[in-house]
């Protein structure tokens, strides 16, 4: 027998079977983790506390915190999906022919979503710049958003006091909605959305006259400065 053929050598029992577990473990937890805190925050909002989206989970804290080391990793991952649908709505919205439907397209479309997912609001409304790709992807939507805000008003139609800050304003008073039911809450808001939409009719601007000036809201709860 030759020289060292009597070592002992780790078999693939001993070692892949564990480490895929864990991974398997590691994904699923990561999974339970993701799935609870998107539920939760579309419920309760942002607020909600670390620990309680652990035990919701079925997770310890310790292991919620190695996937997510913080609140912020843990929502923007959470809401990263409903970031990429806002910026779609704001893509197509700059595809529509006619810039006032654009607008109108975006302000309906983000008061439903809020409506369906408490948390979105408050999210799209945070500034986390620690968290690249989604700071990255936020500011294209809100660029994106200028640009038809400023089309819309070019056309006539879109009253020229206007300011990019009101969509914080609107999606403030809509995320303030209370419902029985989501069916509820989204016809709410899409009369919201209806009824705000009219205010802004550069037409409506003419008969009632100028708006008060922009809330100058604290930066955090504002997607971009304020227009001047």
């Amino acid at each position: 027998m030759p020289a060292g053929s009597s070592r002992m050598k780790p078999s693939s029992a001993d070692v892949s079977p564990r480490e895929p577990g864990r991974r398997a473990d590691a994904r699923h937890n990561r999974g339970r983790i993701l799935e609870t805190g998107r539920a939760l925050f579309a419920a309760r909002g942002l607020d909600v506390p670390m620990a309680a989206v652990a035990r919701h989970a079925g997770v310890g804290v310790a292991t919620l915190y190695r996937h997510f080391p913080t609140r912020e990793a843990l929502i923007t991952t959470v809401f990263a999906d409903q970031l990429a649908a806002c910026t779609t709505v704001v893509d197509d919205a700059l595809a529509e022919p006619d810039p006032w439907d654009g607008f109108r397209l975006v302000i309906e479309k983000m008061c439903v979503m809020n409506a369906l997912d408490r948390g979105f609001s408050a999210a799209f409304l945070t500034a986390f710049p620690d968290a690249t790709d989604f700071e990255r992807e936020h500011v294209r939507a809100e660029r994106g958003f200028a640009t038809l805000v400023q089309r819309a008003k070019d056309t006539g139609r879109l009253r020229a006091d206007f300011d990019r800050s009101d969509l914080s304003l609107l999606l403030m008073a809509n995320n303030g909605i209370t419902a029985g039911s989501t069916e509820a809450a989204v016809a709410a808001s899409r009369r919201l959305a209806a009824l705000l939409l009219h205010s802004f009719r550069a037409d409506l601007a003419d008969r009632t006259g100028p708006l008060p000036p922009p809330a100058r809201l604290a930066p955090s709860h504002l997607p971009w400065p304020p227009a001047s």
